[in-house]
């Protein structure tokens, strides 16, 4: 026999089920919010602690504080507080420098320098296609006076802002060179393309191609080498990214994409556990025999490129052990005009682990001359160059 619920009686289920889910919701909703509570409270101790530094420091300190100064100390702090050399927070100028430095691009008069002993401006690089190379500086000059200033005299930081300009602005520079005297240069500072890529045609018809970053115009400079090393008849292909630090994942891509057969190369897992597409190449792909030079100073993107070309073209290292960077990094623009770079995955390619603390071991290792720079494509003067070319033949 059926049993009819009278309206009276479903009304009421229907109300003691909406009253248990609000309860039921209610204590959820309570205990997040007193979470979040206990949260705000612990994360309010903690900056009561700077705020008492702050307070103490304003109250005592002989001068004037540099606000900007001091918002972009403590945000360098805190991102310094992580113990992760490759996360940090930039100021507007530091986040367009490193905008510049990416994209390939960059105005100036195209010298690397540093200080040396007497505290002189040592150049220890001329780029290659720069204001500086035409004009004929080189490496190992001294800039002693820039802008007719004695460098001694107006400091060493002060002398590499004013070395530093505008496009269509001019450095005077007083450069000493070992056995020669002193001589002013003129140098109209320009924008110019890094060139990142050389490439040269070794005997036995074996391309070289060396990469000493990744950059947003490395693919363009990259793929022209290729065209012009394969129409002149290599027939094998050295890459060499020793002391290469790494650079763009999307460029690196760009590169290995022609060279790799089809299909997901490289993955990059998140801190949830999840993971994602890091490298894909399409049905594009280079038959030819590879080896690639490594060493200490060939980094993250550097490795995961060595290490794709392993895995997937069997190309053999040559060299020493890479640095052993498998963590990813991305930047983004804050509303300050800063930036912030965060590490936020590791990667690897999709046949072998991640080498990160680890570094990629060379399947051929050989040490490289002792006190020597790999300046010259010359496998007379370069034992693992010497010795790719040998695996290769």
């Amino acid at each position: 026999m059926n049993k009819q619920i009278s309206l009276g009686l479903a009304i009421s289920i229907a109300a003691l089920a909406a009253a248990v889910t609000f309860i039921v919701t209610s204590f959820f909703s309570l205990r997040s919010f007193n979470e979040k509570v206990q949260a705000v409270k612990e994360k309010a101790e903690k900056y009561e602690r700077l705020e008492v530094i702050d307070s103490y420091v304003r109250s005592n300190y002989y001068t004037e504080l540099d606000e900007e100064s001091l918002v972009n100390g403590m945000l360098k702090g805190y991102m310094s507080g992580l113990n992760d050399p490759y996360s940090n927070y930039m100021t507007p100028e530091e986040y367009q420098s490193l905008q510049e430095k990416e994209s390939g691009r960059t105005v100036g008069i195209g010298v690397t320098v540093t200080m040396n002993e007497e505290g002189y401006i040592h150049i220890i690089e001329v780029q290659k296609g720069s204001p500086a190379e035409k004009a004929g500086l080189l490496k190992d000059d001294l800039v002693v006076a820039v802008n007719e200033q004695d460098v001694l005299e107006i400091g060493f930081d002060e002398a590499v802002t004013q070395v530093k300009g505008e496009e269509g602005t001019r450095a005077v520079l007083t450069i000493r060179r070992e056995g020669k005297a002193d001589r002013i240069y003129r140098i109209t500072r320009e924008t110019f393309d890094l060139i990142t890529v050389d490439s040269k045609l070794l005997s036995g018809e074996i391309g070289y191609i060396s990469i000493s970053a990744f950059r947003e115009n490395t693919p363009q400079q990259f793929h022209e080498a290729m065209e012009t090393l394969t129409a002149n008849g290599a027939k094998a292909l050295i890459f060499d990214v020793r002391n290469n630090g790494g650079g763009l994942l999307n460029s690196l891509e760009e590169i290995v994409d022609p060279l790799l057969p089809e299909g997901e190369i490289a993955t990059a897992t998140y801190q949830d556990g999840t993971t994602e597409t890091a490298l894909y190449s399409d049905a594009q792909e280079t038959d030819i025999p590879m080896a690639v030079l490594i060493n200490g100073n060939s980094a993250s993107a550097a490795e995961l490129f060595a290490a794709s070309l392993r895995d997937f073209k069997d190309a053999q290292l040559v060299g020493a052990t890479s640095f052993g960077k498998g963590i990813m990094q991305v930047t983004t623009a804050l509303e300050d005009g800063g930036g912030l770079t965060l590490t936020v995955a590791t990667y690897q390619t999709t046949r072998s682990d991640c080498y990160h603390g680890v570094g990629l071991e060379p399947d051929v290792p050989v040490e490289a001359a002792p006190e020597t720079e790999i300046t010259a494509i010359d496998p007379d003067t370069d034992p693992q160059l010497a010795k790719a070319i040998e695996v290769l033949r």
